[in-house]
């Protein structure tokens, strides 16, 4: 099998997260950057990194990387690189994005147009036509630039990884999947812990986990683009990573996983999206607003996502909120609080200053993410087996 180097991006400052769980799937890494981590797999690592990853934002094919400072080296180098090994005479491709930062080249179409016409030149030397139809399985190519480094790659997924299918409606300011799950992996929470989300909205953080606890794989109920190129991934490669993700299912497991909110419509908004999930059993969903909010039993997560007031007229909601949020947390007992959010006084109100401090962009956004440490629940008692 031909090994590749495959890009996963992902969130800026979430790339340890990512790094881990490629690790866990079995690949060597090679370089992580700013907003992505680059590691080595062969088609198999394809289908099952497009499954199993709940951290990165998509899978890249990288096609070659070189040095430009001009369009004609951009042009050479792209058109220097083996395009006839991954995309076949009727494979429709174009440049679906490009980004330059610090780089001397650094208009968008500028470059996305002469990417295109490099491939296209490339494309007609090896395969001696002058025209292609391009009415086969879709290729859309991604371009970086950083520092006049190039990198030229193939876009694997499709919509990004983040649409697992089942949030076909949400509420305001939704938190992405793939942001969800990276911040509960930022926690020590497992499955077998309580957790807890006060403002649970479309229900993201509860379901990404409830799909965490069970080891539903993020995404095994939606397709992929390389699913149709049978020049690179054979079906059956496909079939067996699914088949793997189906085996691993465990919805038998227990769980203490609840979402509130204080809009009963938002309520079943996230009922409906758990059942789309094929979590509904594993969480349980209530109207309830946070001044409400307790549970009597210890060592809990709140995992959130409260309002953060971008609207004028909710800024000045904000405090009396975020004080709602202090008390809640102080009637909780030996309980960890993690809590993202871009409102800068949100420790001010919440009247405790957070642990853990960690700066986060959801999308163009600057979030925190607020981290208070409960202590560690006491360990279990270990039950060794009758020697005879």
């Amino acid at each position: 099998m031909k090994i590749y180097e495959l890009i996963a991006p992902c969130h800026f400052g979430l790339e340890a997260v990512l790094k881990k769980e490629i690790y866990d799937l079995g690949y060597e890494i090679t370089l992580v950057e700013d907003g992505r981590v680059t590691f080595t797999g062969d088609e198999e690592a394809i289908c099952r990194a497009n499954l199993f990853l709940r951290t990165a934002e998509r899978v890249l094919i990288q096609v070659g990387r070189f040095r430009a400072t001009t369009f004609d080296e951009l042009f050479e180098g792209t058109k220097a690189l083996p395009w006839e090994d991954y995309l076949p005479q009727d494979g429709k491709f174009w440049v679906k994005k490009a980004s330059s930062i610090k780089s001397k080249l650094f208009s968008s179409s500028d470059i996305q147009s002469i990417v295109k016409k490099a491939v296209v030149e490339r494309m007609k030397q090896k395969y001696h036509v002058e025209w292609f139809s391009e009415d086969g399985a879709d290729y859309p190519l991604r371009v970086f630039l950083l520092k006049d480094e190039v990198t030229v790659a193939i876009d694997t997924t499709g919509e990004s990884l983040h649409k697992r299918g089942y949030r076909t409606m949400a509420g305001a300011a939704p938190l992405s999947e793939t942001l969800a799950a990276s911040l509960i992996m930022l926690t020590p929470w497992k499955g077998d812990r309580i957790l807890v989300d006060p403002f649970c909205g479309s229900g993201t953080f509860p379901i990404e986990a409830a799909m965490m606890a069970a080891n539903i794989a993020p995404g095994r109920n939606r397709e992929f683009l390389s699913q149709e190129w049978d020049n690179l991934i054979h079906r059956k490669i496909w079939y067996e990573a699914c088949e793997e993700a189906d085996d691993l299912v465990n919805l038998s497991v227990e769980t203490q996983i609840q979402g509130y909110d204080a809009d009963e419509e938002v309520i079943a908004i996230a009922r409906a999206n758990a059942k789309r999930a094929g979590v509904e059993k594993l969480i349980h969903f209530q109207r309830r607003p946070v001044a409400e909010l307790n549970h009597p039993k210890k060592y809990g997560f709140l995992i959130t996502n409260p309002p953060y007031g971008e609207r004028l007229e909710e800024k000045e909601a904000l405090p009396a909120l975020y004080k709602q949020i202090g008390e809640a947390y102080q009637r909780l007992d030996s309980w960890s609080m993690y809590l993202i959010t871009s409102y800068e006084d949100a420790q001010r109100y919440i009247g405790k200053k957070a642990d853990k401090n960690r700066k986060l962009y959801n999308g163009m956004l600057k979030t925190y993410y607020y981290q208070y440490l409960g202590p560690k629940p006491p360990k279990r008692p270990r039950v060794e087996n009758d020697r005879m």
